[in-house]
């Protein structure tokens, strides 16, 4: 004689101390127990709209290189990214539209200084000492140059070095 025990989801340490009270019951003659997974594969479903539902929520996301950070800052991060790289690859010799862009990249910088310099939770992260260097050295050239001049060549390309480095983590 056997007895069968159906679950939706099977657990371990449930089914073992349901045997395990079996086994108490008829000390005499233990009975084999078995355990079927009748879900059909249905929690799997329910795990990924669940899943799905719950990252909706989770103030945390996982970055391409595998760390979770919170949500805010990746958006922030990326946006700047996006900001700054536009405005560098745009011709300054296109005054409206460089400026468009430039008032656009100094807007996210400012945002995501104000929100995230000297936050413990991601100071220390690849992308934000990237992108804190791209800020630096874009800064570093108009307090000398002022804020007018025209980006040199190796300046433009050592920022677009930081923001791609920055990416790669975000």
């Amino acid at each position: 004689m056997a007895i069968t025990i159906v679950a939706a989801k099977t657990d371990p340490i449930c089914v073992s101390s349901i045997a395990k009270k079996i086994l108490k019951a008829n000390s005499e003659s233990p009975l084999p127990v078995q355990a079927e997974d009748m879900s059909n594969g249905q929690d799997e479903k329910e795990e990924g709209v669940v899943g799905a539902i719950k990252s909706l929520f989770d103030p945390n996301e996982k970055t391409k290189s595998g760390k979770v950070l919170p949500k805010a800052y990746l958006k922030s991060a990326r946006e700047l990214v996006k900001t700054l790289r536009e405005s560098l690859k745009e011709d300054p010799k296109d005054i409206a539209n460089f400026r468009r862009n430039a008032d656009s990249a100094k807007e996210s910088i400012r945002d995501y200084l104000s929100n995230w310099r000297g936050q413990k939770t991601v100071a220390g992260e690849e992308s934000y000492v990237e992108l804190e260097k791209a800020i630096r050295s874009l800064a570093s050239f108009y307090s000398k140059a002022g804020p007018s001049a025209p980006l040199p060549g190796e300046v433009k390309s050592e920022i677009l070095n930081d923001l791609d480095t920055a990416e790669k983590f975000l």
